[in-house]
C-alpha cells in the first residue's frame, strides 16, 4: 500500500478508488460507495488493507454529507466533491459506514497493523477514523 499520508484518501487504493468514483456514471456511485462499506463490514475474515482503504474513503464521503461533517478537501478526494457536488446517499448508509469503520479498528485488520506497525496505538491514521466513526453515530 503506498501511503503519503494519514487521512483517509492518502494511499493509492483510495486515491485510485476515488478516481473510478468520478468516472462513473452519477446514478451508479451511491452502489459504488454501499459496495466499498459493505466488503469491509461483511469480511470475517483476515481484512485486507485495499478493502479497508475503500472502506475508509466511503465513510469520509458519507460523513461528508452528513450533518456536522466536514467537505472534502484533500487533492485526493473524488473531484466531483470536492467541487460541491453531492450524492444521493440512503441514510442506512451512515450505519453501514460504521460498522465498517468498526470492522477496520479490529485486531484481525491488516490496515490497523500497518498503522499499529508504524505508528503504536495513537496514532493520526486512527484518530481520523475515530473522527469519521464520531460524525457517523453523532
Amino acid at each position: 500500500m503506498g501511503t503519503w499520508d494519514s487521512g483517509p484518501f492518502d494511499n493509492d487504493t483510495a486515491a485510485d478508488w476515488c478516481g473510478d468514483l468520478d468516472d462513473a456514471d452519477a446514478t451508479k456511485r451511491p452502489a459504488m460507495v454501499r459496495e466499498a462499506l459493505s466488503r469491509a463490514a461483511s469480511e470475517n475474515g483476515y481484512l485486507d488493507a485495499d478493502v479497508a482503504c475503500e472502506a475508509i474513503a466511503a465513510a469520509s464521503i458519507v460523513a461528508a454529507h452528513r450533518p456536522g461533517g466536514q467537505p472534502l478537501t484533500s487533492p485526493y478526494a473524488p473531484d466531483f466533491l470536492r467541487d460541491g457536488g453531492r450524492l444521493d446517499l440512503p441514510d442506512d448508509l451512515a450505519a453501514l459506514a460504521v460498522k465498517a469503520l468498526d470492522r477496520v479498528m479490529v485486531a484481525d485488520s491488516e490496515w490497523r497493523d500497518l498503522w499499529q506497525d508504524a505508528a503504536g496505538e495513537a496514532n493520526p491514521a486512527f484518530d481520523a477514523v475515530r473522527g469519521l466513526h464520531q460524525v457517523l453515530t453523532a
